[in-house]
């Protein structure tokens, strides 16, 4: 007999063995869930906030063109990005999936800065909205390391204003009433009404503070989730900055200039060059990868290199 049955006393029939087979299936599902993406502490003690390995998705969930309860409008998923790739694989088809889910017609645009200039989010995202098509009516503002895991958020067409997806109540780490980082949707009219976003920060933060005050100026009124009980477990933060620290940087004048509102800048006057436009499909999902040379102008905003 196989060595399998040796394990067992006397005879099995047939019942036992298809429980027996079942039992096996369910725990080897079981053991894949938990040793990726999803539910369940992650294998081998990693740390909270390092990605784990992505399941293997389900096919796509593709519109048919003609179907109407995916609704008339397109998004265009903004990221900004540069060299965080763990990060991008594991966005790309969750993303793709949870809007797919939600019947939300998408485009994936990851903003590859490939430039030698310190890391500008609020320039990529405005180059984004530049090159994202006339296909899309609607952006999200999206960071690669922030994940929504609750399908009630909503990602429709904000036709009454901005809406503030990770809002201060969910956000697992900013909570202060005016941030709207992390994820912003807005219609292509209201961003153009708002001039887009100053292009003056050059390193990490301040520019999305920069960018509620624009908000405001334009006379558009923030919205936020409502009914979200999940709270601060409502995202999973990819990023870990014990591994990857960010760049916070601050030189004198930069100190000075950064709680100022840009009146001049923004998306008319964004200086960039477009090195490269592959369409890839990671894990099955697509995207466009856009490689961004963003051009500086070192009298206007010296720090933006780290001499």
């Amino acid at each position: 007999s196989p060595p399998l049955l040796r394990l067992f006393p006397g005879r099995l029939s047939a019942f036992p063995l298809f429980l027996l087979a079942l039992l096996l299936g369910f725990a080897s599902l079981l053991w894949l869930q938990l040793s990726c993406s999803g539910e369940g502490p992650a294998p081998g003690g990693q740390h909270r906030g390092v990605p784990r390995q992505p399941c293997p998705p389900p096919a796509p969930l593709q519109p048919p063109e003609e179907e109407p309860s995916w609704g008339p409008h397109r998004l265009a998923l903004l990221v900004p990005f540069r060299e965080r790739f763990e990060e991008l694989l594991a966005f790309v088809p969750y993303m793709h999936r949870f809007l797919s889910k939600k019947r939300i017609r998408h485009r994936i645009f990851i903003l590859n800065q490939v430039d030698h200039f310190r890391f500008n989010r609020a320039s990529l995202i405005n180059v984004g909205f530049l090159e994202s098509g006339n296909d899309t009516d609607y952006i999200a503002m999206h960071d690669v390391d922030l994940l929504p895991l609750n399908e009630h958020l909503d990602y429709s067409f904000p036709e009454a204003g901005p809406f503030h997806v990770a809002s201060p109540e969910l956000h697992p780490l900013y909570h202060y009433k005016t941030y709207v980082g992390g994820i912003l949707l807005l219609t292509k009219q209201h961003y153009e009404l708002c001039n887009g976003m100053s292009n003056r920060f050059w390193g990490w933060g301040r520019e999305d503070d920069e960018f509620y005050r624009r908000i405001k100026g334009a006379g558009l009124q923030v919205r936020r989730p409502s009914g979200i009980t999940t709270g601060y477990e409502t995202f999973q933060h990819l990023h870990d900055p014990a591994w990857r620290k960010r760049d916070q940087k601050r030189i004198a004048a930069q100190k000075q200039e950064q709680f100022k509102v840009d009146r001049e800048g923004g998306l008319n006057n964004v200086r960039y060059r477009i090195e490269s436009r592959t369409d890839l499909s990671v894990a099955g999902a697509p995207c466009t990868v856009l490689n961004i040379l963003l051009d500086c102008d070192t009298n206007e905003t010296p720090w933006c290199t780290f001499g």
